[in-house]
């Protein structure tokens, strides 16, 4: 196995360190670094990066930092630190906002924490740049190629935050997410909306 990338690194330890210390110190942290929908009257502008560092369970944390292992530490070793570092801010961001949105229009006073929404983001690039390449997910343990299973979870997360079914989960926050590791890299490659700006291809 090799090493693991530092940035797929530090991300590992900052989110089992924060899991640590809100065990220790309670419902204070959540209270502080939770993303707060606008309206609660308990929303901080740093919230939308902190809440990404936080997890509800021991199996949130789980199995978000599988996917951060498994997808990000090949995405890292291909773009370097600096554009990973940068794909998985704007997903988390664009997930975050997807997020406010959504609780504004439905008026939710429910915080939202997780990775999830960088996670997604890797996701969709892993579909993107290994499309053909073929993977076990633990759920359903059934061999498929990256994109499949890419166009199965996003399909899946659509129709559950349409249908309200699957509720305690923020699925617009994922689709968020998705769409901003889309856009970012759209705007590598100059592709539209973007023009030219992006650099290099890949």
């Amino acid at each position: 196995m090799p090493p693991l990338p530092p940035i797929t690194k530090a991300l590992l330890l900052i989110n089992v360190a924060a899991f640590c210390i809100d065990l220790i110190v309670g419902p204070w942290l959540m209270g502080l670094l939770a993303l707060w929908p606008v309206h609660s009257g308990l929303f901080m502008p740093w919230q939308i990066v902190t809440y990404a560092f936080l997890h509800g369970s021991l199996g949130h944390l789980f199995f978000n930092m599988l996917g951060l292992w498994m997808f990000g530490s090949e995405l890292e070793r291909l773009w370097g630190e600096k554009r990973f570092a940068q794909f998985y801010a704007a997903s988390i961001l664009t997930a975050a906002a997807a997020q406010l949105i959504v609780t504004s229009l439905t008026g939710s006073n429910v915080p939202t924490v997780g990775a999830s929404g960088g996670l997604f983001g890797l996701l969709l690039a892993y579909g993107i740049l290994f499309p053909n390449r073929t993977i076990m997910p633990l759920f359903p343990p059934i061999p498929m190629k990256a994109k499949v299973f890419v166009a199965i979870y996003g399909g899946l997360e659509l129709f559950f935050g349409v249908t309200g079914t699957a509720s305690g989960i923020a699925h617009f926050a994922h689709l968020g997410g998705m769409l901003g590791g889309f856009l970012m890299i759209r705007y590598w490659r100059g592709q539209p909306p973007f023009g030219g700006r992006g650099g290099r291809r890949f």
